[in-house]
């Protein structure tokens, strides 16, 4: 089977200002059956301090050789808030632990709420499942 794409060559939709994207967890698995594994990777802008949100972006090979992996999929958006721990990838479903915030008022170092999801390759696409939100972290 061919490995992942390398997903430090990645360009993510991410807008991280003068900072750079950073993949902070990766896995790989063949999803679709090709023979070929594609990248699942935990990516986020490289702050100094605090608790940037995460994405979670499912990475596919170059359309050309020589090209840049591309993003296939996003499973998370940044734009939602979320920090991703605990990425793990089983036969064709990705697990994830997503921490938030219940309140502008929470601090963004100290995510509050918790939620364990999986998303599972299911029909040609992701299909996400989600466990009922923690009360706290």
């Amino acid at each position: 089977m061919t490995p992942g794409p390398d997903a430090d060559t990645a360009r993510y939709p991410l807008d991280c200002g003068p900072v750079e994207a950073e993949v902070v967890d990766r896995a790989a698995v063949d999803f679709d059956g090709d023979g070929r594994a594609e990248t699942v990777a935990v990516v986020r802008c490289a702050a100094g301090i605090g608790t940037p949100p995460s994405g979670v972006y499912v990475l596919a090979h170059p359309a050309r050789e020589g090209g840049r992996p591309r993003v296939a999929e996003t499973l998370v958006d940044p734009e939602e808030g979320m920090t991703v721990q605990d990425l793990t990838v089983r036969d064709r479903t990705v697990f994830a632990r997503l921490l938030g915030y219940s309140s502008p008022d929470v601090p963004r170092c100290c995510p509050d709420r918790a939620r364990d999801v999986e998303w599972e390759w299911r029909g040609g696409k992701f299909v996400l499942e989600a466990a009922p939100t923690a009360r706290s972290v």
